[in-house]
């Protein structure tokens, strides 16, 4: 090998170096966002009203029921309509849940998007791929 071809090489070889570096140093940027956002997910409580205000219902981000709170008069109404109520109330949390959620982790998805993946530098490399198909639910979950 001549000097001409050891230099070509030495090139080649810092110019995928550099391109590695810049896509770990996006990962830990995501890697730190996305700590945040689970944070942001865990602490999630999104509450909804009844069109009546015979009940309030609290979710997590989740959309799972947390908190259910009933007014003094829905001790009044019929069980039917004090069962639409807290079903109204339920339904509008977790509608409430799935937005702030998609608001939460949009900037996230969107930024995986533009990074290349790391098994592609990398065979053992975890895929950045996958994290993004698990937030938009097509991924295993």
């Amino acid at each position: 090998m001549d000097r001409w071809e050891r230099e070509g090489l030495r090139s080649a070889n810092n110019g995928l170096r550099n391109q590695i570096d810049h896509v770990m140093d996006d990962f830990e940027r995501q890697r730190d966002k996305l700590g945040e956002v689970f944070t942001q997910l865990e602490n999630l409580r999104l509450q909804a009203t009844s069109q009546d205000d015979l009940a309030e219902v609290v979710v997590d981000g989740s959309g799972v029921v947390a908190e259910v709170r009933l007014s003094a008069a829905a001790m009044r109404s019929t069980p039917e309509q004090l069962g639409r109520s807290i079903t109204e109330a339920a339904r509008a949390a977790a509608g409430l849940a799935a937005a702030r959620v998609q608001d939460l982790t949009a900037e996230l998805t969107a930024d995986l998007e533009t990074l290349p993946d790391l098994p592609d530098f990398a065979p053992e490399a975890p895929s950045l791929r996958e994290v993004r198909d698990w937030f938009r639910g097509t991924g295993p979950q």
